[in-house]
């Protein structure tokens, strides 16, 4: 019997909800010196909270929902023809509302020390490019690393959870492969590839962050589209899917 849709709603919030409060949490709270890691978690410990986040709530909701946890992540499936539209319609419905909810509880946990918060201009682990970000880099530079990293994610998520992948070692492939995106995008961009976990931060930062959320709602679905078109053509066998 299919698992009834309010199941799967309900694991794609809590999932995302977790995935944000984790990884965004890391790199507002406990980050530091992110590129450099003098302090604080730094970039290495700011990417392994995120892919471990995946893994965890890949093995705690994967029988119910996919844990998609990421809008992108869930158009990729719908074009690689795994999931109906309605059902994808619930998906992304559920990882916005989850994101903004979980980067208001951001907010509240910041807000709370006793010294004050000063919240910068990209607060909350929100993402963001140009000057006063990271490396500043450039708008191109951004769009491009965010859909080519999301392509590289979602061709990972396809191939491993398809009939011919290890479906138990699914959950940590996925995980060490955001990993390894973090690793390489965070002075970029902060690293998206997953336009929830950059709306519901910006939304609170306001500033740039709000102005330039646009880039990562638009290029990690590009990706995922291209990633879900590179997939199909690789494993062009339907009964392999």
């Amino acid at each position: 019997m299919e698992t009834k849709i309010t199941s799967k709603f309900i694991a794609e919030l809590i999932g995302t909800f977790g995935l944000v409060l984790f990884g965004c949490g890391a790199a507002a709270i406990a980050g530091g010196d992110t590129l450099v890691g003098t302090s604080g978690l730094g970039l290495l410990g700011i990417s392994l909270a995120f892919g471990l986040s995946v893994v965890v709530f890949a093995y705690a909701i994967g029988s119910v929902s996919g844990c998609h946890i990421n809008p992108a992540v869930t158009i990729g499936v719908l074009v690689s023809g795994r999931i109906t539209f309605r059902d994808a319609l619930v998906y992304i419905a559920a990882q916005f509302i989850g994101a903004i909810l979980s980067a208001f509880v951001l907010k509240t946990i910041l807000m709370g020390q006793l010294a004050g918060f000063q919240q910068g201009e990209w607060a909350f682990g929100s993402n963001g490019w140009g000057a006063g970000y990271q490396s500043e880099y450039g708008m191109v530079t951004a769009f491009i690393t965010e859909a080519i990293l999301t392509a590289i994610f979602l061709f990972v998520i396809l191939g491993t959870t398809s009939k011919i992948g290890n479906g138990t070692m699914a959950g940590l492939a996925i995980g060490l492969t955001l990993v390894l995106i973090h690793m390489v995008a965070i002075p970029i961009t902060g690293t998206s590839v997953n336009p929830a976990r950059s709306l519901g931060p910006a939304i609170f930062a306001g500033g740039n962050a709000i102005a330039q959320v646009w880039l990562f709602l638009v290029a990690p679905i590009v990706g995922a589209v291209i990633g879900a078109i590179l997939w199909r053509m690789v494993y062009a066998d339907p009964k392999t899917a």
